[in-house]
């Protein structure tokens, strides 16, 4: 096995370390200490981001402007986003992980007082039902109408990072990450009871819009944040922005992709 020079590597990324506070990744944290000399976030080049997809999603949002790289480690459950804690690796692994760029949607949602509220999605943006009676959702895709009238339970709007994530368990369709498209999926369509969602180019703006918003209120929701009683939502690729990934060279985002389209194609 290559041996890697430790203080080489330490001296070129110089990492600020962030985790969040449940027990493992405290661990995780104080095993990397012991390896790594860490800095302040403004010299760091890399955020090593310890704790689940969640906690990444925040802290992506958090430090947008920085133009930082994000390693994730995974201390939650599946962590999609994250990599593979290795006590005996880190520091190769480090070395020798691959970038990936992703953009955000941007969500624009109008209310029924006529407020805007703004939030990016790294994943999806879910238009969802607030009551116990369906929503009623017309969907434009630019200038065009992809459906005058959706009766269902919501709709998602996912990114081919998200399209493994929510999208995956309405039945939406994997996108690869280089793809440039987004998927619209439905969430338990009543009617039309057939339409199985569409798959669009990233480069036009998506607008939902509540037909009915009196008597079938709904919630709009960027990831985790949400905006109840929305009356139109408008979802759009924000290319200004780009997230910089770091993933360890035999698990990288793409075959994560990859392994997931297999699976839906097995079962």
């Amino acid at each position: 096995m290559q041996n890697y020079n430790k203080k080489l590597i330490t001296k070129n990324y110089m990492p600020f370390l962030l985790s969040d506070k449940n027990d493992r990744s405290k661990k995780i944290r104080s095993l990397i200490k012991k390896q790594i000399e860490t800095t302040t976030i403004k010299k760091s080049k890399i955020i090593i981001v310890i704790g689940g997809d969640g906690f990444m999603l925040q802290t992506l949002k958090k430090y947008k402007k920085l133009n930082k790289l994000f390693y994730g480690i995974n201390s939650g459950n599946y962590g999609f986003l994250m990599n593979k804690f290795s006590s005996k690796n880190i520091i190769k692994n480090l070395s020798q992980a691959k970038m990936i760029s992703i953009s955000p949607l941007e969500m624009i949602v109008k209310n029924k007082n006529n407020q805007i509220r703004k939030s990016l999605a790294i994943n999806e943006v879910s238009v969802l039902r607030q009551s116990r009676q369906a929503a009623n959702l017309s969907i434009s895709y630019g200038t065009k109408q992809i459906i005058k009238k959706l009766i269902a339970d919501g709709v998602l709007v996912s990114t081919p990072a998200g399209s493994t994530a929510y999208n995956l368990s309405v039945h939406g369709p994997i996108l690869s990450l280089n793809s440039k498209k987004l998927s619209i999926a439905p969430i338990s369509p009543f009617r039309p009871r057939r339409w199985k969602g569409k798959v669009v180019n990233d480069k036009l703006k998506i607008t939902i819009t509540n037909l009915n918003p009196s008597k079938r209120p709904i919630s709009a929701v960027a990831d985790n944040l949400e905006v109840r009683n929305a009356k139109s939502i408008v979802v759009k690729t924000n290319n200004k922005i780009k997230f910089n990934l770091l993933y360890d060279s035999n698990r990288s985002l793409q075959k994560k992709i990859k392994i997931e389209q297999i699976r839906k194609e097995v079962n």
